[in-house]
């Protein structure tokens, strides 16, 4: 059975214990940015049910212009005002330079990205650099952002000062 095959299985026991609707605007008016790495259970490490945040995941959980716009739906049209980073130790995007990606893809498909992979080698700076990425951009009505890192080794989070 294919992987998707057992999802859709899935999603009809979902769908039977389905606690109902819920309002558009998330409960606890928070937005997540996260890294998509499979590894970090959210709504249990958070403390979250259905409803309660909104939860933005890409490569690494970096700040990019899609993020930024997220972002700037979440708190205009949907009332977000506080934003928390989730990052994690061993990240992917650890483990490569934006260079060598760009080439790597390049090479597999023919055609180089038009935008940078943004890895990195130190999880912490990189919280940081999202931070200031967050508190710099002119479209958020919050700045209230904080930063921590997920250790996938422990399950412990901790925050980036």
């Amino acid at each position: 059975m294919a992987e998707i095959d057992r999802m859709l299985l899935a999603s009809e026991e979902w769908a039977r214990r389905f606690p109902g609707s819920k309002p558009v605007r998330p409960a606890r008016a928070v937005a997540i940015v996260a890294c998509m790495d499979s590894r970090m259970p959210l709504f249990g490490l958070l403390g979250l049910d259905v409803g309660d945040a909104h939860v933005i995941r890409n490569a690494g959980g970096v700040i990019t212009e899609d993020t930024i716009r997220s972002l700037t739906i979440s708190q205009h049209l949907l009332g977000t005002r506080e934003i928390v980073l989730v990052h994690h130790t061993e990240c992917g995007l650890q483990a490569t330079d934006d260079i060598a990606f760009a080439d790597l893809v390049e090479q597999a498909t023919g055609r180089r990205p038009p935008w940078a992979a943004r890895a990195f080698t130190d999880v912490d700076d990189d919280v940081r650099e999202s931070v200031r990425l967050i508190q710099e951009s002119p479209y958020l009505l919050s700045k209230e952002v904080r930063g921590t890192v997920y250790d996938v080794e422990t399950g412990h989070l901790r925050e980036v000062v």
